[in-house]
């Protein structure tokens, strides 16, 4: 069998928004088959069997058949390699825990050469998934072994480093759910919810309505006990001490059995419950220790563990814990009986798992042992039980258990610390009754985590990450949250003028506007940045900068072919025209016709309570009008324009077209039959007194107009924009 040469990947680009293809982050990568273009699927002898063994999940990929099995079909009929590249990387990462949804791959002009996509939301991983079904592809091809179980992992490693947790992933996808934007701000889990000064911002279960004070204040826990204790909520009474005879001599005042653990630790690291002996509390003294700046020794409250989650003042969550425990055989020893225990799907290392593994060397475990007499090379006698944990496994949901008394002190508890994202922990007998007599309030904690609430290991997932979102978004102050006023303007006619005045008119409106433009970028029309920001970066600023109350982007064909739209929809889309193909034969734009495909993007993304600003002077940009999901706007420099009388007549929508055209030398605002003088092209002047380009102007006006912009507004703003280039 003859070998065949590594595919060549020429190039790869990560479009970080909507773009040609589709409105999600995608890697394009253009592809050189070489000699494998004489070669598809069914004339390498043994290629689809290899492949399927494999990836025998392929024959749930429908493709373009609209079936199960529909890919299988192609290999057999015979399909390119980078068609079948696409499908390889999707199931890779399907096998990864993370389904792509999406890809498709098209020839270019030049025979042997195709762009292949896939949806992929970190780029990271994206380029690690390509590396390894590139691999996996060539050996399939070649008849050559391939470790398919390392690739999965090595794209697991990628998307754990790369990929948000749970719970800052389950508050972005809520959000998303919402159609509210959101922009990655680091590495970490620092996100933004919303553009400008309409977002928010989350890391993890905190966000930027979390009082630093409050956060302090849950820190430290001994504190917190005492301001609670003051309110009239009922906590374990308890002590710091500083060193472990005084650990002793506390637990003796207080009486036994008692808990000892740091001032300020998290996730349950260095509790020790239920002490009575000297020996044990010294050695859980030991424990604490290094997790906190001080140990707390405290009165042990009998009951079961329980975590409440309160958002905005109200329980949306709530689990319950189990200790853990391995019963013996009379011949495995204490360690291999934990090995069995750690098989449990739902125990694991990352964050995905709503258990930890057991670990028999942890200090916590070994003591646990020792105060039971045995260790993890012990042979335990059937039947026997060994307690490993006593707290930290609250992942049982118990939510619709909670009597409103519990609830009550749960909500009273955040609200006395100021938290408006809390997790409580505390012990109760019975959560279905009342708190008083029966239970305590041990900790308030700050950007708890969500995972047991997402994943609980028995009872229903609570949608907390949707609670959290309408907390920073309350549904009761109407649709577009998160959003501000939103232009974006695309083509090459004078857009930096247009995207200028527009910005100007929207500063008079009442809204502190940003544009970012060719000619830089702009703040209540202060320029605050010299160069070209008409780019993805340029825009992206302007989205995080929380002083912009509306937001204007200038963008290219260039920076949608190569870095996609730096947001997902915007208000109000405009195409000037569908020049400039000639500088673009690197991305295959070989023709005017072309173009059309390129600069559809900025209409594809025009909210449905949006508008399209398009140029009726050019037929080939009036053609986008039926792919926008708002209202269209047309404009142009003649009162005859046939396109703009036929929009003006089409009533089928239930509302009259609207358009701004020009008669004579009138500026005219028509709605349906209905028109009105704007002003004279000589009056609608800038302050500088130079006449500007007439479509331009046009485009601005019916852009402001499509923003309820009224028309006495819009003539003076331009009297008095001084615009400068």
């Amino acid at each position: 069998m003859a070998t065949f040469k590594d595919i060549q990947l020429l190039r790869t680009t990560y479009l970080r928004g909507p773009s040609v293809w589709t409105y999600c982050p995608i890697l394009e990568v253009w592809l050189d088959l070489g000699e494998l273009e004489d070669f598809p699927s069914n004339k390498l002898p043994g290629f689809n069997e290899r492949l399927t063994r494999w990836l025998p999940d392929l024959v749930e990929h429908t493709c373009g058949v609209g079936e199960r099995g529909g890919f299988i079909q192609r290999l057999e009929g015979g399909t390119w390699m980078g068609h079948v590249l696409e499908h390889v990387i999707i199931e890779l990462l399907n096998l990864s825990g993370m389904p792509a949804e999406f890809g498709q791959t098209r020839e270019i002009s030049r025979r042997g050469v195709y762009r292949m996509v896939f949806r992929c939301p970190e780029e990271a991983v994206a380029r690690v998934a390509l590396e390894h079904g590139h691999r996996l592809l060539m050996a399939a091809i070649n008849d050559q072994p391939f470790d398919l179980k390392a690739a999965i992992q090595a794209i697991k490693t990628a998307i754990n480093d790369r990929y948000l947790g749970p719970s800052t992933g389950c508050i972005v996808d809520a959000a998303s759910e919402r159609r509210i934007p959101h922009i990655r701000l680091n590495d970490g889990n620092l996100v933004q919810l919303g553009y400008g000064a309409a977002q928010r911002r989350i890391w993890t279960a905190e966000s930027d309505q979390t009082s630093a004070i409050a956060e302090g204040i849950a820190q430290d826990k001994d504190f917190t006990k005492r301001l609670l204790a003051s309110c009239g909520v009922p906590v374990p009474e308890g002590q710091i001490v500083k060193s472990a005879e005084e650990a002793w001599e506390v637990a003796q005042e207080i009486g036994f059995p008692v808990t000892v653990k740091p001032s300020d630790g998290n996730h349950a690291r260095g509790v020790t419950l239920e002490l009575s002996k000297e020996a044990d509390i010294k050695a859980a003294f030991a424990l604490a220790e290094p997790e906190g700046s001080d140990v707390i020794v405290e009165k042990f409250i009998d009951g079961v563990e329980h975590r409440l989650l309160v958002v905005g003042g109200k329980v949306v969550a709530a689990t319950k814990g189990e200790t853990v425990s391995v019963h013996g055989n009379g011949q495995a020893t204490l360690r291999e009986l934990v090995a069995v225990l750690n098989q449990d799907p739902r125990r694991g290392p990352e964050q995905e798992y709503p258990l930890d593994w057991i670990d028999v060397e942890k200090g916590a475990v070994q003591l646990e042992l020792r105060r039971q007499g045995v260790t993890p090379d012990s042979v335990i006698a059937k039947g026997q039980s060994v307690l490993l944990q006593r707290n930290g496994n609250m992942a049982i949901d118990c939510t619709d258990d909670v009597h409103p008394d519990v609830a009550y002190y749960a909500q009273l508890a955040a609200r006395i610390v100021g938290l408006d994202i809390a997790g409580m922990d505390m012990i109760v007998k019975d959560v279905s009754k009342p708190l008083q007599g029966q239970g305590a309030i041990l900790e308030v904690n700050a950007g708890p985590g969500l995972l047991m609430h997402l994943k609980p290991t028995s009872g229903a997932p609570r949608p907390v990450g949707m609670a959290i979102a309408d907390h920073l978004f309350p549904r009761e102050d109407g649709p577009g949250a998160g959003r501000i006023p939103l232009v974006g303007i695309a083509g090459t006619r004078h857009n930096a003028f247009i995207a200028r005045l527009v910005g100007w008119l929207l500063q008079l409106s009442g809204k502190l506007t940003g544009v970012a433009s060719s000619e830089g970028m702009f703040l209540a029309n202060r320029q605050t940045q010299k160069t070209n920001t008409a780019n993805w970066a340029g825009a992206h600023r302007l989205l995080t900068n929380r002083l912009a109350q509306a937001a204007v982007i200038q963008t290219t064909a260039r920076s949608i072919l190569e870095e996609g739209l730096a947001y997902d929809r915007c208000l109000v889309g405009v195409v000037t025209d569908m020049d400039g193909y000639e500088s673009l034969a690197d991305h295959d734009v070989l023709e005017q016709a072309k173009m059309t495909r390129v600069l559809r993007t900025q209409i594809d993304v025009v909210l449905d309570e949006g508008a399209g600003v398009l140029n009726a002077d050019i037929a080939q940009v009036a053609e986008l009008a039926p792919l926008c999901d708002g209202e269209v706007l047309l404009y142009s420099t003649s009162a005859d324009n046939a396109v703009i009388a036929a929009h003006r007549a089409d009533t089928e929508n239930g509302n009259e077209g609207r358009a701004v055209f020009v008669r004579g030398e009138q500026v005219i605002l028509a709605t349906g039959a209905s028109e009105r003088v704007l002003g004279t092209l000589a009056a609608l002047t800038p302050a500088g007194g130079q006449r500007p380009d007439t479509p331009a102007l046009l485009a601005a006006i019916a852009t402001a107009w499509s923003m309820d912009i009224g028309p006495d507004l819009i003539a003076a703003g331009i009297k008095t924009f001084d615009y400068q280039a």
